[in-house]
């Protein structure tokens, strides 16, 4: 594409009404008519539309043949796997769906605070949260009780969800001594608690372990996915606070979700045979984005990795993209800076030929980052 092709394409795009044309692309309960609605600042995408972004990472795959098609690779830094299928993800969904909005009582427009680490429960609750228009707010794992107060205080949350705690560069991190001291600080009705370690969670009053939750809840409950309006929020997402206060980012349904489904087609190619890794965080926009929704939207396959990129050793990301046969792959200039440092045999050791397209993400990648990750990842 020339330069010129490429900026006769764009203006295209700076039209409201172009926009309509391609969320006609994706399934709607209601299709939109209006395209962008509302004034400066508040503008309102496709506002006469109704969907579910529940519904369009799983119903929609399951019913378009998907179901047996792997979902994540999930890798734990202990080296545990586990492999989870449109069908699981489905199904596991679907009964937080009814733990959520029956034994909770939760309904459209709540808030819920998400505190969890890279583990394949959290997009099962993201999801399953989704399905029932309850907003949520997730909070990086790596942040203090304090962050994490801050962050259930401004968005009137009423459930925590968390873990007893992660690994991190080869030590366990736990998770509870940062929930006591968010809520020494605030309230919440109900913590729920996910067992990564199976380790250093002291039970209190308010807390309710993930499988008790789940003992009694059908393997086949389904909840209809509600029908919410484009402008429903479906998520708040915080800055990282070291400018001032963190401030609350509110996330529509439907232009997040057109755009998602854009960027994945156009900027990622994505096809049905790619095996795609982000190497983001959920607590992140882009793990948000790039992990959760836009993988899913498109029925893609996708690896999620519990660790860093240079533990236990730096050669560990290039193993991962090995084992998988990954063929798209995404990550940010900072990390491919601390992989530079390292001798090229950690990338040259391992089988790169899967690879298609490489991605960078974040910031504006450094001519010396790009040219390694050109010439040494390929």
């Amino acid at each position: 594409v020339s330069p010129e092709d490429y900026l006769k394409e764009h203006e295209k795009t700076l039209s409201p009404d172009f926009w309509l044309k391609v969320a006609e692309e994706i399934e709607w309960f209601k299709k939109p008519t209006k395209s962008l609605g509302g004034e400066h600042p508040f503008y309102r995408w496709f506002e006469d539309g109704t969907l579910n972004m529940s519904y369009l990472c799983l119903d929609r795959n399951i019913k378009g043949g998907r179901k047996n098609k792997v979902a994540f690779f999930w890798l734990g830094e202990d080296g545990k796997e586990r492999v989870l299928t449109y069908d699981r993800m489905y199904r596991e969904v679907n009964r937080w769906a009814y733990v959520f909005k029956e034994k909770l009582g939760l309904k459209k427009g709540d808030r819920v605070a998400i505190y969890l680490p890279m583990i394949p429960e959290l997009p099962i609750v993201m999801l399953a949260l989704a399905r029932i228009g309850v907003i949520f707010t997730v909070v990086f794992s790596g942040f203090s009780g304090s962050a994490l107060a801050q962050r259930i205080e401004d968005s009137s949350a009423k459930i925590l969800i968390t873990a007893d705690g992660y690994y991190r560069r080869g030590k366990k991190i736990y998770l509870q001594p940062n929930v006591r001291e968010a809520l020494s600080k605030v309230s919440v009705d109900r913590v729920i608690v996910f067992r990564r370690l199976d380790e250093g969670w002291e039970k209190e009053e308010r807390d309710l372990f993930a499988e008790e939750l789940l003992s009694d809840v059908p393997k086949n409950s389904f909840v209809e996915p509600l029908e919410v309006e484009s402008s429903h929020p479906l998520f708040i997402l915080y800055t990282s606070g070291t400018t001032g206060k963190p401030k609350g980012i509110v996330h529509d349904t439907g232009g997040y979700a057109v755009i998602l489904y854009a960027t994945m087609k156009w900027v990622f190619d994505i096809r049905d045979d790619d095996v795609y890794w982000c190497t983001a965080d959920i607590g992140w926009i882009t793990g948000h984005s790039y992990i959760v929704f836009g993988p899913l939207m498109m029925g893609a396959t996708s690896v999620m990795y519990e660790g860093v990129p240079n533990w236990p050793d730096p050669g560990v990301w290039w193993r991962i993209v090995e084992r998988y046969n990954v063929s798209i792959f995404y990550t940010s200039p900072t990390a491919i800076r601390l992989l530079m440092r390292y001798p090229d045999d950690f990338v040259k050791n391992y089988d790169l030929s899967s690879l298609r397209i490489l991605h960078s993400v974040g910031e504006p990648i450094n001519p010396e980052a790009w040219e390694w990750y050109f010439r040494v990842v390929g």
